[in-house]
């Protein structure tokens, strides 16, 4: 609700603007081309760099270094420090990235969003590139409207640089005709309350257009016509750098706790340097002045300078808060904690993940593997056993009497299971609705279904549970070691799953990897069709054994009929095992090997 009255005011806001101050359309023209080129540039250079982004993020192991320069060369890339920060919290909430490697990135995406600065400054002011404007607007569009991907994205990069250019032109013309009729500079704040005034305006300006780049390409096309003075624009700098952090903010509102470590790294980082570029700026305008004379800038060539200002305090906050990155994470995990998890809470489902389906499709693993968990507990103590035991080959194999539990697989189920269940259907359907790859929706369709054998297997061992318990504890050997039986096959195929859980795929992926990875999941599907098959031969039925018992008037026709029934339902049970494993472990690892033949 909110939203929506702000954006009718913004709208009648601009309305009346129109029509009182005509000179004003033209800055709010140029304004809008402005940011328009710089989402079309976002989208151009994503069609280019998003495999490259992917493999470079996987790529930004526990060395700094290589965080900072993913950081910084995908920032000078997209133009945009607010969707690498969108992109890193999003990776860290699917476990995609450490919080060390997330401030390595956002260390970066500082130092390279002053690409925007360096490139209006050097080109977009400098030159008359509204001439050349024109020409890239309509090559751009003619190539955007090619159906292969490639051309497409670099249609999207000619346009956007065309409209950022030409938008800056227009600005910077709509401002020339305001200095006709108004002295801006003579109205002028100086001193400590005018720098945090204008500190506070670039505050707002970045809030409101969502783009620390955007406010920096307007400050220096209001600057290069002297509508303010230099200190007053490098305050509003200060204030653009701050307001950016806005949008990291928001995102993790949504993500998980470490989202929201990341977003609190990445304010108190833009606040700290803000803060020092703010008390130290007399001094860091000497270092500007001295700079610019060294690269042979002119004393009145404001522009450049102020893209030197923005580089250098960006430069110096990364200087000196990089050393202590360890302990900066030390500090958010142990002020910034997760509040108390209830058991039938999703541990790891957050819509910060959904920004990218590759970060989708990891925390719906990871929180299926967290459901198997409870459901592997519900089916251990559900046939009298511990969990230990049951992964335990050795004292599977020494049951006699052992019924340890006998517990309301119901009430586990009501309490525990079915809420994060239908959480991770709800979040695998809106995965599926943002984004239309038939390869990942494939994929989540099979870990839906994976998540529906679960359940059935749950709902199984409730069944199984009565005779289970009241048979392992009979004094009728066989059909105590029948039931037995009966307890050892699921625990088999509950530790196949335990060892497929372990089955990754290396980080990053190397070429020679790719072959030798395709041959072992085909084996596994083999393995795991084998082990399908092979089920038949438990069947009593089948095998032949219930016949030589009942001969033999070893069972009553009541643990005769009981054992048939549960004979089936244990080969359903470890057939719905054996699909599940096959569609977690099996399938989502041969989709990221072909993706990263894609990529290649």
């Amino acid at each position: 609700m909110f939203k929506k009255l702000f954006l009718l005011v913004v709208l009648i806001g601009l309305a009346i603007s129109f029509w009182v101050v005509p000179n004003f359309k033209e800055i709010s023209t140029g304004v809008a081309f402005l940011l328009f080129g710089m989402v079309s540039l976002e989208i151009g250079f994503k069609s280019f760099a998003e495999g490259s982004l992917k493999k470079l993020l996987a790529k930004a192991t526990d060395k700094f270094y290589k965080s900072f320069t993913v950081g910084m060369v995908s920032t000078a890339l997209l133009q945009s420090s607010s969707l690498i920060s969108v992109i890193t919290i999003s990776f860290l909430s699917a476990g995609l990235i450490t919080l060390f490697q997330g401030i390595g990135i956002i260390y970066g995406a500082n130092l390279g969003t002053t690409a925007t600065a360096w490139l209006v400054a050097t080109m977009g002011l400098k030159l008359d590139i509204a001439a050349l404007a024109m020409p890239m607007i309509v090559f751009g569009i003619v190539l955007f409207l090619q159906s292969r991907r490639t051309l497409k994205g670099l249609g999207n990069i000619l346009a956007g640089l065309g409209f950022f250019f030409y938008g800056i032109a227009l600005m910077k013309g709509g401002f020339e005709a305001y200095q006709n009729a108004f002295d801006f500079t003579a109205h002028n704040m100086e001193g400590i309350w005018g720098d945090l005034f204008f500190v506070f305006i670039g505050i707002i300006m970045t809030i409101i257009l969502q783009s620390s780049s955007a406010t920096i390409a307007i400050i220096l096309t209001v600057l290069a016509v002297g509508q303010i003075n230099y200190v007053n624009a490098l305050a509003l700098a200060i204030g653009a750098n701050v307001g950016t952090t806005i949008t990291a903010i928001i995102a993790a509102m949504a993500s998980n706790i470490d989202g929201k470590r990341i977003a609190v790294a990445h304010f108190s980082f833009k606040f700290i340097t803000g803060l020092i570029a703010f008390i130290f700026l007399k001094q860091l305008g000497w270092l500007v002045d001295e700079l610019a004379t060294f690269m042979h800038i002119g004393p009145q060539d404001y522009t450049l300078k102020l893209a030197i200002f923005h580089t250098v305090f960006n430069l110096l906050g990364i200087i000196m808060l990089s050393p202590f990155t360890s302990i900066i994470v030390r500090l958010l995990q142990t002020y910034i904690k997760d509040k108390k998890h209830q058991s039938n809470m999703p541990l790891y489902l957050n819509d910060a993940a959904l920004a990218f389906p590759q970060s989708a499709l990891q925390v719906l693993l990871k929180e299926t593997k967290h459901l198997f968990t409870l459901c592997f507990e519900a089916i251990a103590h559900g046939l009298g056993l511990s969990r230990t035991t049951m992964l335990n080959k050795k004292e599977m194999k020494s049951l006699d009497k052992d019924v340890k539990y006998d517990v309301n697989i119901d009430e586990i189920y009501y309490e525990r299971i079915k809420n994060i269940y239908g959480e991770i259907i709800k979040f695998a359907i809106k995965a599926q609705r943002k984004y239309s790859d038939s390869k990942y929706n494939f994929a989540i369709n099979g870990i839906m279904e994976a998540n529906r054998y679960f359940i059935e297997v749950v709902k199984d061992v409730k069944d199984l549970q009565p005779n289970v318990l009241k048979y392992c504890a009979s004094e009728n050997d066989i059909i105590r070691q029948e039931y037995n039986n009966i307890r050892k096959r699921i625990a088999k195929f509950i530790r196949i799953i335990f060892q497929y859980q372990e089955f990754k795929l290396p980080k990053p992926m190397k070429e020679e990897d790719v072959h030798q990875l395709e041959k072992r999941i085909n084996e596994e599907r083999t393995h795991l069709n084998n082990y399908i098959e092979k089920l038949k031969t438990n069947d009593l039925l089948y095998n032949g054994s219930l016949n030589k018992l009942i001969s033999e008037n070893a069972l009553t026709s009541e643990m005769v009929t009981s054992l048939i029934n549960d004979s089936r339902i244990t080969n359903s049970i470890n057939k719905h095992l054996m699909k599940a494993t096959e569609l977690l472990y099996i399938n989502t690892s041969e989709l990221l090997v072909e993706n990263h033949e894609d990529q290649e």
